[in-house]
């Protein structure tokens, strides 16, 4: 999907992230700290806190100065209705995080999630697998098996705590056109010997697989940032394994937000992820 060009650094834009809870996010440390590498003086970028019934009233009421929108839990399926198009890749998640708005004032949805995990695969090293292993079935995890569905040549095993999950992740295979297995939360511990893991479950929720971390492991990616490191993550790698982090997804969204919105490319990556850094080190 085509990014806006508004590019007069003599007129104001706005950008700003949405959801709820919001005050949490990194997004305007990382946006900002791009737009000062791209010397747009004239950009802000905001956090709002916003929530499903209050989503529609916010979208109408921004004016032309307005460029794009960064859209967290729980709106990023809220918003499809709102918009007068998706694209491909937020189609095939049902999952929109970006919205831009083109000059003609049109709201187009998009997705920079799932190709933000396969380039922060990509950054090291990991352009192909032969099969994978996700642990949770949230939003995330659609997500993370829409970027596999690019990537990966065999088998993903998804491991899952209920059976209604366990389908659920079945059907979005289906749909993607993966093979997907689905297997026992409490089997999570066989996960860990996959050439490629994806964890996409909450903070704590992985803590007790540390222990089963094997001792020569391959790649681990673990969607959250904070706390961080995760004890799976920070065995994994005393072990040498591998590890790419939430931080790494959170940037690499970014960037491609960053060049959506403003329609200036390539994104300052190694700026943001260190105004990312030094804002979690603040913490």
């Amino acid at each position: 999907m085509n990014g806006v060009t508004r590019t007069d650094g003599d007129r104001r834009c706005r950008a700003a992230v949405l959801g709820s809870p919001i005050a949490h996010s990194l997004s305007p440390v990382l946006h900002g700290a791009a737009y000062g590498e791209l010397g747009l003086a004239g950009w802000s970028y905001d956090r709002f806190e916003v929530d499903e019934t209050t989503l529609p009233a916010f979208l109408e009421k921004l004016g032309p100065e307005w460029a794009g929108l960064s859209l967290t839990m729980p709106l990023k399926r809220a918003v499809i209705p709102l918009l007068d198009e998706i694209g491909e890749t937020a189609s095939s998640v049902e999952a929109v995080n970006t919205v831009v708005f083109t000059e003609d004032g049109r709201r187009t949805g998009d997705n920079t999630d799932i190709p933000g995990i396969v380039a922060a695969l990509r950054e090291r090293g990991i352009e192909q697998v032969d099969s994978a292993a996700i642990l949770g079935a949230g939003a995330t995890a659609s997500s993370a098996l829409a970027a596999l569905a690019r990537i990966c040549t065999g088998e993903v095993v998804v491991y899952v705590r209920s059976a209604a999950r366990a389908a659920e992740m079945r059907q979005w295979g289906e749909r993607l056109d993966i093979e997907v297995r689905t297997a026992d939360w409490a089997d999570a511990e066989r996960a860990l010997t996959a050439p490629l893991v994806i964890a996409t479950t909450p903070a704590g929720a992985t803590d007790a697989l540390a222990s089963s971390v094997p001792g020569r492991p391959a790649t681990l990616f673990d969607v959250l940032y904070e706390p961080w490191p995760t004890d799976l993550a920070a065995r994994w790698s005393a072990y040498g394994g591998a590890v790419v982090s939430g931080l790494d997804l959170l940037v690499h969204q970014a960037v491609l937000q960053v060049e959506q919105m403003t329609g200036r490319a390539p994104a300052p990556l190694d700026a943001m992820r260190t105004a990312g850094e030094k804002a979690l080190a603040a913490r």
